[in-house]
């Protein structure tokens, strides 16, 4: 299988990827660009520094400027090519993946990401050609340039806390315990509990990787244990978080997003949010109930970048836990959301958890995981067997019988994994046996088992 993905560059080391690739696909991403500067950062895995290096070298062999920012969470690294006007940049890492994985994120200027529909495969195709060019006569330059204060003093933009909170977090051993700690420093209202705060690219504790409940229990106790108001997990790059309740309920994204979307539409009357199309209805009925436009979209971060900045929309959110700012050049960032949510917290005489009931009125699977042989012929099937119903195939297939206000109403969307060898499904209804029924319906009509 390929390392050249829909949306990174990501496989293992040394066998998939090592320094002589990296030199390869760096010298590709400077001739594609054809300009610098360009800036280059790196998460804590242990051979980041070596793949680094490498990736260094073959950009300066293109006669393209590079600017090392040493080590950054990708949302620094977003941050920093867009701060300091650089052509481009890319980030050393492989986000939630386990310790033998390594990779690249690249962008070009403002952050905007290459992705296999716009640049990807053109480096694949340039870094495993048998005829690889030699370096240009005038090498590129190379500057160290750390990032970090200026980051975080932007990321503060975003900090409003009306009163003291008691926050529990959980940095997996990865990039939030690079950047997380600077943040806190600014914010001495924040009482904060926190768990795996060094880095560490074996990730001795857990995957970092907070979708999966499983890596979330350390977290919930530690809530528990604190009496903390709220809880925040991160990945292992920091782009993502998800969030705890006080009660350790591990709540959706799509909530967070629609909790959040309530807030930004109270100071933008009118503005588009922009979403992907697994999220629960209460999504959409959320924003257009705030006076807002929903928009939908396909599952990944470069479809959603370039949907909001079509529609100009200052919000949006991926179930995966990715939140977009349009005052943060239209890029993820895990620092910003919670600050947003303890921001909101911190204004509401309720709980957490009541905030979230609210929002909360339907049932959904969540996104299930299962491996098929064939996976077209599975979407296939499940178009037949539920013809009756509406049928949408922006991302795999969505079908939806019934609406909002009528009893018993649900959908599902079973779509393939851009990154992984899976099929995802996801299946919400109104009433909590409907999602239970259908769910087994789907399962056994594809004759699988979830993962």
């Amino acid at each position: 299988m390929s390392v050249f993905k829909a949306y990174d560059i990501r496989g293992t080391y040394p066998d998939q990827i090592d320094a002589g690739l990296a030199r390869r696909v760096g010298r590709a991403y400077a001739d594609f660009l054809g300009r610098g500067p360009v800036v280059v950062g790196r998460d804590m895995r242990t051979m980041a520094p070596e793949i680094q290096g490498a990736f260094i070298d073959g950009v300066r062999d293109g006669g393209v400027h590079v600017i090392d920012a040493g080590l950054t969470s990708t949302p620094q690294l977003y941050f920093a090519i867009g701060h300091l006007g650089a052509a481009g940049g890319v980030n050393v890492t492989a986000s939630h993946n386990g310790p033998r994985y390594i990779g690249f994120k690249l962008c070009r200027e403002q952050a905007r990401p290459i992705s296999a529909d716009d640049g990807i495969l053109d480096l694949e195709r340039m870094a495993t050609a048998a005829d690889q060019p030699a370096p240009k006569a005038e090498r590129g330059g190379l500057e160290q340039v750390d990032v970090l204060s200026a980051y975080l003093d932007h990321v503060m933009k975003w900090a409003d806390l009306a009163r003291p909170m008691v926050l529990a977090s959980d940095a997996a051993n990865g990039m939030a315990a690079h950047t997380f700690p600077g943040l806190l420093a600014r914010l001495p209202q924040v009482q904060h509990h926190g768990l795996y705060y060094h880095l560490d690219g074996s990730f001795p504790n857990h995957e970092a990787n907070p979708l999966k409940k499983e890596n979330l229990a350390d977290l919930i106790r530690l809530v528990g244990d604190r009496g903390a108001e709220i809880g925040a997990a991160f990945d292992g790059d920091a782009d993502r978080c998800c969030f705890v309740d006080e009660k350790g309920r591990a709540i959706g994204n799509d909530i967070i997003t629609a909790l959040v979307a309530r807030d930004v539409l109270a100071r933008e009357p009118g503005a588009a949010i922009v979403y992907d199309l697994r999220s629960s209805w209460i999504l959409p009925q959320t924003i257009l109930a705030g006076g807002g436009r929903p928009v939908k979209e396909r599952v990944g971060h470069s479809f959603l970048k370039a949907r909001m900045r079509e529609h100009d929309a200052p919000f949006g959110g991926e179930l995966s836990g990715h939140y977009y700012f349009r005052d943060n050049w239209f890029a993820d960032n895990s620092e910003i959301i919670l600050l947003s949510v303890l921001n909101l917290l911190s204004r509401s005489e309720r709980p957490f958890s009541a905030m979230l009931d609210e929002l909360m009125p339907y049932h959904s699977t969540g996104e299930v995981n299962f491996r098929v042989e064939d996976k077209a012929a599975a979407i296939g099937l499940l178009k037949r067997h539920f013809a009756g119903g509406a049928q949408d195939e922006l991302d795999g297939i969505t079908i939806a019988y019934g609406e909002p206000g009528s009893s018993g109403w649900w959908w599902v969307n079973l779509r393939a994994s851009n990154t992984e060898p899976l099929l995802r499904m996801n299946l919400e209804s109104d009433r909590r046996e409907v999602m239970e029924s259908r769910t087994r319906e789907v399962f056994e009509l594809l004759g699988v088992q979830p993962e």
